[in-house]
């Protein structure tokens, strides 16, 4: 929703979305369907589609691991299959193509930050595994394209990102910490709260998505995505909690298994190609995303 409306709001252009809305929902673009640029349809990007379009954007995949276990062989189906279907789409109509790949191809890091150039540390048969390698084959595929077919390509390696809109229930730290405080239920915190992410807020993600889609054709990718700006989950749970004024108790469970210890994007190469940074700090970015899920709760008590 966030990247369509950015696009129409610049002007020019037809949006053309497609979603078979596994972990979204039909709600979340009712405010652009009477868009006379914007059309919606339902569909699943692992059988192939036949369109005329001069971008593609592909960000097709659940990225939270709520979503993306429940159905490991449909991930990693969407992350492949997807991408043929995709790439094979840019060949035939000559278009240009982003992938949203994820930082989650860097795994369970022993170099930090991650540069672009950092291969990674990734478990292949874990339970992650169906999305961490199923992004991992998705840029090899896209790569392969590139040079096997001169496709025009630009990958992002994408870190948190957070905002508005954000599924209630997908199990990402930064909505399960804000409906937990704002419920005032207890906030769970898996391990200790020492393993660290880099949250970059959704106004600042899409500006670098577009940035880099309409960078010249030297620049294919990967790219690195993110706010820099590093924080324990501790640290976020206790944000989250003064922010919204919250009564919750911090609780402590057992860290999931692979579950990375740090994550923090190296972006020198965002800034030096795209003269990209993140603007938006993270309290004003929580300020946001705690009202829009405030608003959601007040509406539907059953959240």
């Amino acid at each position: 929703m966030h990247l369509s409306k950015r696009i129409l709001v610049t002007g020019g252009c037809e949006v053309l979305c497609v979603d078979n809305c596994f972990s979204g929902t039909r709600q979340n673009i009712a405010n652009l369907n009477n868009h006379p640029n914007f059309e919606f349809l339902r569909h699943d990007v692992t059988f192939p589609l036949y369109l005329e379009v001069d971008q593609i954007y592909n960000l097709a995949c659940p990225a939270s691991p709520i979503h993306y276990q429940l159905d490991p062989v449909q991930t990693t189906k969407t992350c492949v299959h997807g991408s043929i279907n995709m790439l094979g789409l840019a060949k035939r109509v000559k278009a240009k193509i982003f992938q949203a790949s994820t930082s989650e191809v860097y795994g369970d890091p022993d170099v930090h930050p991650q540069p672009e150039g950092y291969w990674g540390r990734v478990n292949p048969i874990g339970l992650r595994a169906c999305y961490d390698e199923g992004k991992r084959c998705a840029e090899t595929l896209f790569f392969d394209y590139h040079r096997q077919h001169n496709l025009k390509i630009k990958v992002a390696r994408i870190f948190n990102t957070y905002g508005p809109r954000m599924h209630p229930n997908d199990g990402r730290v930064v909505s399960n910490f804000i409906i937990q405080a704002l419920k005032g239920v207890p906030i769970t915190i898996y391990g200790a709260g020492s393993q660290t992410r880099s949250f970059c807020y959704v106004d600042d993600m899409i500006e670098g998505m577009l940035r880099l889609m309409n960078s010249g054709d030297h620049l294919s990718g990967p790219v690195n995505m993110g706010n820099p700006t590093e924080l324990t989950i501790l640290e976020l749970a206790k944000k989250i909690i003064e922010i919204s004024g919250s009564k919750s108790k911090i609780i402590y469970e057992k860290l999931p298994t692979d579950d990375p210890k740090q994550r923090k994007p190296d972006i020198t190469l965002a800034k030096r190609e795209l003269d990209w940074v993140p603007k938006v700090e993270i309290e004003e970015g929580l300020i946001k995303t705690i009202e829009y899920f405030d608003n959601l709760l007040k509406n539907d008590p059953r959240i």
